[in-house]
């Protein structure tokens, strides 16, 4: 029976599976950071290439990361407010950390470090978690939801021809739909009513002048 095992397996093991969903999340995360002096930066930001299985696979550990990072902002942006503005070691910031101030920011930051120690359990990268809660939770503060999007890719993968598919975030390579222009072999009814007739031809204007005369 497969009780409590819902998904694919993609032909692993449970924790190659776990393992395999990691990367791929992380990878895909790690796309938005700041590698253009790399040999291996990405070519696109925000962008993985995979197969289809493994995409629809890893976009629901994706969401509920970006859900976790989205929910954690309310608690960071109020323990900002609560934080010193002191240098650390110094004379005030001393008087901060022993006074009720530090009590205060501890128990409104401590949401914000229990969703970063679940972010880095479901990554498993430290550098994935910081970008996640840095760049992408803000930029979708205000979406419910539906962060990710999957596109189907027509040519197959090489070697097993697997169905390939790309799997990115929404907002930065959205594609713009332009409205189609008039063809071009259409004529215009203001070119039509432009044009001058043609004139007929002399033979038609002779018929035309016999028909006449015999009436």
């Amino acid at each position: 029976m497969r009780h409590r095992r819902k998904g694919r397996k993609l032909g692993r093991n449970p924790s190659h599976q776990r393992a395999l969903l990691r990367n791929l999340a992380s990878a895909l995360i790690l796309t938005e950071r700041d590698a253009e002096d790399e040999d291996n930066a990405p070519k696109v930001k925000g962008r993985i290439v995979t197969t289809l299985h493994k995409a629809k696979e890893v976009r629901p550990l994706v969401e509920r990361c970006v859900t976790i990072a989205r929910h954690a902002i309310a608690h960071q942006e109020a323990a900002d407010a609560l934080e010193t503005d002191a240098e650390r070691d110094t004379d005030a910031w001393r008087s901060w950390r022993n006074g009720d101030g530090w009590q205060e920011w501890n128990q409104a930051i401590a949401p914000v470090v229990a969703a970063r120690r679940r972010a880095v359990r479901l990554l498993g990268d430290k550098q994935a978690v910081q970008i996640l809660f840095e760049d992408i939770g803000p930029r979708f503060a205000d979406r419910p939801g539906g962060y990710t999007r999957i596109l189907k890719l027509a040519t197959p993968r090489l070697g097993d021809a697997g169905a390939r598919a790309i799997l990115e975030f929404v907002g930065k390579n959205d594609r713009v739909k332009v409205a189609s222009t008039k063809p071009a072999f259409e004529p215009d009814e203001e070119t039509e009513s432009d044009t001058p007739e043609p004139e007929a031809s002399p033979e038609v204007q002779a018929e035309d002048n016999g028909d006449e005369k015999e009436s």
